[in-house]
Parts: C-alpha cells; sequence; structure tokens
C-alpha cells in the first residue's frame, strides 16, 4: 500500500490532526499552514521536518499531497473543502463542514463528479469508549426499544466567544460548533433518522459581547422511527465542558456523568443502577484519522463517513433555520 501524504491547514486542533496521521502506518505529514505567525514559528520548531506555509493554497494546489486537514476557522471550511476536491485531493474537516446549506450542495455536486475522492469529519464522540459501549447495549436491545433522548453540550468557555475569533467572523454557529457533535452522536448511537426539528435561541449571556449571534439553541425533534428528543448547544453556561446525555429506552435508562455512566433497570428506588464501563471523554481529537485512511487505502471503512458527514449537516441547517424562524422544520437531507 502507498504511503498518504498529508497536509494540515491550522495549528490549533490541527496539531491532533497531525498526531492522527502520525500514528497511521501508511500516514505521513510533509506541509503545516497556518495565518498566524506565531503559530507557524511553533510549527518550525515543534515540525522541523515539515514545510511551513503562510498561504493555505500551497497545500490546496501541491500535487505531491493526497490528503488535506482542513481544521482552520469555520468561515474558511467550505472554500478550501471545495479546493482541495477540485485538486483531487481526499479531504479530512474539522466540524462543520461548512456554514450553509448551498455550500454542502456544492461539496456534494463536487464529490459526485470524483467518486473515487473520501471525505470525513471530525465527530469525534464516536470514538467515547463509554459511547461505544452504550451503542453495543442499544443494539443488543438493553434499553429496550429507545423512545426518548437528551443530549446537550456544555461549552463550559464562554470567552472563546465572547473575546476569541467565534466572535470576529462573519458568522458563527453554536448549532453547528456544539449542537452537531450531540446530533451525530445520537444518530449514531440510535441508528434514527431525524426528519422534523423545532428550535429556539437565545444571547442574554453574551448580549454584551463582541458576539452578534445565539449563545444557546434549544431544538426538539422527531425521529421517522417514533422516538423524540432534545439537543442543547449551550455554549453559555457556568460549568467545565461536558457532553450531558440521557437515553430512555422501554426496558432501561442510561445516564453519562462525569465519572462514570448509569444504566438504571428498575423503576424501583432502592435497586441501584448499574455502571457502564467506559473511560469518558477517552479519546484524543485525531482518532478518527486511521479509519479515515483505511478507507482511503481500501482496507477498512471510515468511522465516520461521507454519508454520515451530510446527514448531521442535514439536521443542524434544520436545526439552526429553525431557531432563526421560531418553527418547526423538515430536514432535507443533502
Amino acid at each position: 500500500m502507498k504511503v498518504l501524504r498529508a497536509g494540515v491547514i491550522g495549528l490549533g486542533v490541527g496539531e491532533q490532526h497531525i498526531a492522527g496521521y502520525r500514528a497511521h502506518p501508511k500516514g505521513r505529514v510533509t506541509a503545516l499552514c497556518d495565518i498566524s505567525d506565531a503559530k507557524r514559528e511553533m510549527a518550525r520548531e515543534r515540525y522541523p521536518d515539515c514545510r511551513i506555509e503562510a498561504d493555505p493554497e500551497a497545500i490546496l494546489r501541491d500535487p505531491e499531497i493526497d490528503v488535506v486537514s482542513v481544521a482552520g476557522y469555520d468561515d474558511s471550511h467550505a472554500a478550501q473543502v471545495l479546493s482541495a476536491l477540485r485538486e483531487d485531493k481526499h479531504v479530512f474537516v474539522e466540524k462543520p463542514l461548512c456554514l450553509y446549506p448551498e455550500e454542502a450542495r456544492e461539496i456534494r455536486a463536487e464529490l459526485n463528479r470524483r467518486p473515487h475522492l473520501k471525505l470525513s469529519s471530525n465527530l469525534i464522540l464516536r470514538r467515547c469508549p463509554r459511547f461505544i459501549e452504550l451503542r453495543r447495549r442499544i443494539a443488543a436491545g438493553d434499553l429496550g426499544e429507545v423512545f426518548y433522548l437528551e443530549a446537550s453540550y456544555n461549552y463550559g468557555r464562554i470567552h472563546k466567544i465572547t473575546e476569541g475569533w467565534r466572535g470576529r467572523i462573519d458568522y458563527y454557529s453554536v448549532v453547528y460548533g456544539g449542537a452537531v457533535h450531540m446530533i451525530d452522536l445520537l444518530r449514531w448511537l440510535t441508528g434514527e433518522r431525524i426528519v422534523e426539528v423545532s428550535a429556539f435561541g437565545s444571547r442574554i449571556a453574551t448580549r454584551r459581547s463582541q458576539f452578534r449571534y445565539d449563545d444557546t439553541v434549544v431544538g426538539i425533534f422527531r425521529c421517522q422511527g417514533g422516538a423524540i428528543g432534545k439537543v442543547v448547544s449551550n455554549y453559555a453556561c457556568v460549568t467545565p465542558h461536558f457532553h450531558e446525555l440521557a437515553v430512555y429506552g422501554t426496558g432501561a435508562t442510561f445516564l453519562n456523568q462525569r465519572d462514570r455512566g448509569l444504566l438504571t433497570v428498575s423503576r424501583d428506588p432502592d435497586h441501584p443502577p448499574e455502571t457502564v464501563p467506559g473511560a469518558y471523554p477517552g479519546a484524543q481529537k485525531g482518532d478518527l484519522v486511521a479509519s479515515f485512511l483505511d478507507e482511503i487505502l481500501g482496507s477498512g471503512t471510515a468511522e465516520v463517513t461521507t454519508e454520515d458527514v451530510f446527514a448531521t449537516m442535514s439536521v443542524c441547517f434544520a436545526m439552526e433555520q429553525a431557531a432563526k424562524e421560531s418553527r418547526k422544520v423538515k430536514v432535507e437531507y443533502l
């Protein structure tokens, strides 16, 4: 099998992509890019074997690069993904894939023109050992039939929107930045197809800051199979970062806590819940890279497939629209 040469754009979370490529026997990072002088200087010291660039186009147009990681600011993702695909490169993109449905349609069309290319996104909660065990138990029927789900992305780092780049770019969505993880997690855990979303947003906590968008959004959704649920993206919360999760089935209820997962199998208050084993979060942000490279090489399937990326973004677009218009929106799958 050939060695896959990778270029990484954006050296925030992109550094963890580097670790993911280097952990794969057929992955080799050859070029790095960041618009920050300080980040480039850091990269020269930390990655002396890599070429360091200030212009993303130097990586996107390099014929020697097979795979591009897009990990810069959210408003740069769509253009860089499209540029990479047009240069015949596979793409691993940080969430979100893009910011607008029309961008997603353009990316989809480009992939349809180049069916040999692979695309994935860093929806990392699929790698959490505790959630992997929960998914196994749901599939085994241990929870019975799932009828209700709750998932909250409690960001716990409000300064990143009131002071950081998220508040300075032309458009930022806490749905695309946070709820995307919880929506993907619920889809992956249950296999349910979300068909309808209602949502509301607020910006009480950040109204006197540079941040101009909703800092908290609550969505209520309905699944094709009849289950219902709630997803919250809460960037304003006064709590540490945490992924709240509750899954209610006809036979048991799962609750995620910081130190353990709990599975309640009885309505008797004297019957203690079981502990669901597995670390939380227990995953590094480059851990999905390996399966993506395996898919490119034809030796496996990406844990987050191209179809997964578009399905999760389709629900996110519906939730964002529902919050902006304060109405129910049917999910249009792209």
